[in-house]
Parts: C-alpha cells; structure tokens; sequence
C-alpha cells in the first residue's frame, strides 16, 4: 500500500465518487396522495438514479475523469446502471455486483416538476469500508472525493477520514439528512445541503439560511454550499458569506438536479476552480437538468452548460 506522501503525489484533477445506485422508478400523478388514498398515475418509466451514480454521471458529463465506487446486483437494474454510468464517461471498474437486489427509489413526480422518494437500499447497504479499501486504485488520480449519505454511515465516515488524511478535496452531500459528528464535518470542503438537511445536520431547523450557514462553519467544516432552489446557493468559507442566484428556468422534473449540482461543482474543484465559480457553474447545469425528465438522462455535456453561462 502507498504512503500518504505517495498518494498526494500522484494526485491529478480526477475525481472518486463514492455513494449509491439506485433504478428510478417514476411516476407522474395529479398530485401526492393522501394517507390510505390510492391514485392512478402515468405509465411506469425506470431510469437510472441513485445520489452516487448520478453525480458521478454529472461529474463526467461536466468534463471531469470520474471514478465511482459503489454496488448493485446481477440484475436487469444492475447492468442499466452499469451502461448508463459507462456511456455517460464514468470508469465502474470499482463498481461492484452483489447476490441483492439493486436499489431502487420509487418516485412520485407532480405537474409543478416536484417529487417525492422513497428509497429501497439494496446493495447500497453493503457498500463497506473493505470496499472503499478494494479500490484504493482509484484514488491514485483523485484530487476530490464526493459522499452521500444513501451509503452506511461509517463507510462514509471512513472513506472521509482517509481522503483528507491524504489530501484529497472532500465534497459531502448530507443527505438523506442526519446530525453528523465533527469528526465527519470536519473534514468537508464542501458540505453540500440544502436549507432543510441544514437544518436537520446542525440540530436546529428553526434558524435562517445564512445562519445556518454560520453555524455549520462554527460546528467544523471548511466550507459550506446550501442550496436554495430558486432562490440559488449561499457559499460559506473562510472568506466570508456570499450568495449566488439560480437561473430562471421552466422546472420539468427536478429528480437528480441537487446531484447534478453536487457532481458540477465536485468538477470544477478539481479543475482548480474557486468555490464561488464551481457554484456558478453548478447552479447552470442544475438549471439545464430540471428542464429535462429524468436524472441521469436529464445531463447535459459541458458545452451547453458553459452556453448557458454566457448568457448571464
């Protein structure tokens, strides 16, 4: 095994991605049902998902040499996410396939572009820290690594702490949401929310968003990102606070726009951007994916994010 001096070393402007895939299975309704209410929706359309494969796919779409580690099964679900993530430019070499299921979310999407999900973990649940070990080769060109939490915690926390340990840039999205020891915020460059897991991370949902930012800062990490929806992002680092705006768009299905913008800014990082300029781009490929059905396949390629970005 390398030193942590050889790893730094051999660093580049890749980035790992470690998380979930999950099949989205989606359907379009008139609006959420009621408890003990049964409604009709569309025809079932599957997709591939998952916070971990989809901001893999937007890192790669976005430009960067993107690595995911991760697990599904020996199903039709399994190799959908395989072949999607490899024809969006994602290396799945450390993708490995177990005896359960794939993950699945089932997805409910309202005429407003909003959804609500529920997640069935699958594989995702065997995503250890002897895996994150397995795939030490990929960290070989990382410059960033991006974390969610569809994924067990101390695998998280694990793989949080040996990135750090050897310089790479760490970008974690809290969610789904919980309280985090400092022992995980300390090492996020950004920690990635959006006002509500802010709130729920912090222990404290009453505050602002510029409070909340505040207050992530105060409880250990580097740098924040809350996103707000329309309403854009606050950045919080050692430079202060400062807000970015969204770009006006007609939203057509929001599923996999915070992964977009996770992935896009994860991008940027490790092409050196500053933060507040990885937000500005991530803000427009977001924009670009909600005017757009599905997740993954909602992604565009770099070109037409940087086309959006002209027209500021």
């Amino acid at each position: 095994m390398m030193t942590a001096e050889e790893e730094v070393g051999k660093m580049s402007n890749g980035v790992v991605v470690l998380g979930s895939a999950n099949a989205d299975l989606v359907v379009e309704v008139e609006r959420r049902p009621g408890a003990g209410e049964t409604l009709l929706g569309s025809d079932l359309r599957v997709h591939p998902g998952g916070k971990g494969a989809n901001q893999a796919a937007a890192a790669a779409r976005a430009g960067a040499e993107t690595t995911f580690i991760g697990r599904v099964g020996d199903d039709d679900y399994g190799r959908l996410l395989r072949d999607a993530l490899a024809d969006a430019g994602v290396d799945v070499s450390a993708l490995g396939i177990g005896d359960g299921p794939t993950g699945t979310a089932l997805i409910l999407l309202t005429p407003d572009g909003e959804n609500s999900i529920v997640v069935s973990p699958g594989e995702n649940r065997e995503v250890c820290t002897a895996i994150v070990d397995a795939a030490a080769e990929a960290w070989r060109d990382a410059s960033v690594l991006v974390a969610s939490m569809e994924i067990p915690e101390e695998t998280v926390a694990y793989a949080l702490e040996r990135a750090g340990r050897t310089g790479v840039r760490v970008v974690l999205n809290a969610a789904p949401a919980r309280r985090l020891e400092h022992s995980i915020l300390r090492w996020c460059d950004p920690l990635i929310v959006n006002e509500h897991e802010a709130g729920i991370v912090l222990g404290n949902e009453s505050l602002a968003p510029e409070d909340l930012a505040r207050g992530l800062r105060e409880a250990g990490t580097r740098s924040v990102i809350i996103t707000l929806g329309v309403a854009g992002a606050l950045v919080a680092d050692s430079d202060g606070l400062r807000s970015i705006p969204a770009h006006v768009v007609r939203a057509v299905d929001t599923t996999g726009a915070g992964d977009a913008f996770v992935g896009a800014t994860a991008c940027e990082l490790a092409n050196g951007a500053s933060l507040t300029d990885a937000v500005r781009f991530a803000t427009a490929m977001s924009a670009i994916a909600v005017q757009h059905a599905g997740a993954q396949s909602s992604y565009r390629d770099r070109a037409e994010v940087e086309e959006l970005l002209t027209w500021d």
